[in-house]
């Protein structure tokens, strides 16, 4: 299988300069420049995207993938799941990946791996263990495009993410991952501890009708609910939850099946009492914590029985929403198919 691998194209040149301010950043300065105002449209694109010509094409087995990687020095490799016509994997590859000294320090550190959710090609896992590009990304459940997933250098997948990320949240993870932080922390203790004052500040939350009022009593598992639940953990102060709440739930449609569903909105930097699905009672920084949230706002779906379903803990615009409620609704988590197959069976029935 190694003779038939090959790198997409030979890659630019690295910009010294811009490695060069990426590692004097201190953690807290990785968020100066942050910004949470992407708004784009996430209809499926009409010309299937290409790689980056860094990206290096997998040889089929990944444990062999690895050991190149390291031959040349880096820590580890970087598994990239995504779709020809994913506008989400456009933002990525345009805007994070697009960052001189994003591009430059991922190179640096990985060989990036694309695979495509839907491919056919053997490919070996790190554990040794045989699927096609598309068992693997079910074996993972990349619900949604772009998802990476991290392997350290002894093969350990020690970080993903899912979804599209704002360039400084990438680039946090990135450094995350390269510091090895993940060893002592996680990523959301990262986050707090490099944005003091803005992660866990206070402030009134966006008031909508379909919230649920407290006591927050979510327990499902002695006596089932009759319609699923999404919890929205979000905070005062957060730019991209009112983001959320002026764009994609200003709209009509969205709202309408959110009102087919218990809602909740819950401030994860108070300590508001809550009882969970699973009826433990905690409040909700403490849920927070138990949940690894590390960006806001995440919507988490649970089904009748209190059973986490689903999370969207990513930018999210109008279509993916849409898909995502949709799906909720319909309990197609019962019919033991992934979200990604499910929602393409619904495209070819709309066609």
């Amino acid at each position: 299988m190694k003779g038939k691998r090959q790198q997409c194209q030979a890659g630019t040149g690295i910009a010294f300069f811009g490695l060069l301010l990426f590692l004097l950043l201190s953690p807290g300065m990785l968020f100066a420049a942050s910004d949470d105002s992407i708004v784009f449209d996430d209809i499926q694109l009409e010309e299937p995207l290409k790689y980056p010509d860094w990206f290096i094409l997998p040889s089929g087995d990944l444990g062999d993938d690895l050991e190149d990687a390291l031959a040349k020095g880096k820590q580890g490799i970087v598994v990239y799941f995504g779709q020809k016509r994913c506008s989400y994997c456009e933002q990525f590859l345009s805007l994070d990946l697009g960052t001189p000294d994003i591009r430059t320090y991922m190179q640096k550190n990985f060989d990036v791996l694309p695979i495509d959710i839907w491919g056919i090609e053997d490919i070996t896992d790190t554990d040794g263990n045989e699927y096609t590009e598309r068992d693997l990304s079910i074996k993972y459940q990349v619900n949604f495009t772009p998802s990476l997933i991290f392997y350290n250098s002894e093969g350990e997948k020690v970080f993903r993410l899912r979804g599209f990320y704002p360039p400084y949240k990438f680039r946090a993870a990135l450094k995350y991952v390269v510091g090895e932080f993940y060893k002592t922390e996680t990523f959301r203790d990262y986050l707090a501890r490099a944005e003091p004052g803005v992660f866990f500040q206070e402030g009134g939350l966006t008031e909508r009708d379909f919230f649920m009022a407290p006591p927050y009593e979510l327990a499902r598992t002695d006596q089932p609910a009759v319609k699923p639940l999404a919890v929205f953990f979000e905070q005062g102060n957060c730019h991209a939850c009112d983001l959320l709440h002026s764009g994609p739930l200003n709209d009509d449609r969205l709202v309408a099946e959110l009102d087919k569903m218990d809602v909740v909105q819950v401030n994860i930097a108070s300590d508001d009492e809550v009882t969970t699905p699973s009826g433990k009672k905690t409040t909700a920084r403490e849920w927070g914590d138990e949940l690894g949230i590390f960006h806001l706002p995440t919507i988490l779906f649970f089904d009748e029985a209190g059973r986490e379903v689903m999370r969207v803990d990513s930018i999210v615009q109008f279509y993916r929403m849409w898909g995502v409620l949709d799906y909720i609704n319909r309990r197609a988590y019962n019919e033991q198919v992934d979200y990604q197959l499910w929602r393409l069976k619904q495209r070819d029935v709309a066609e």
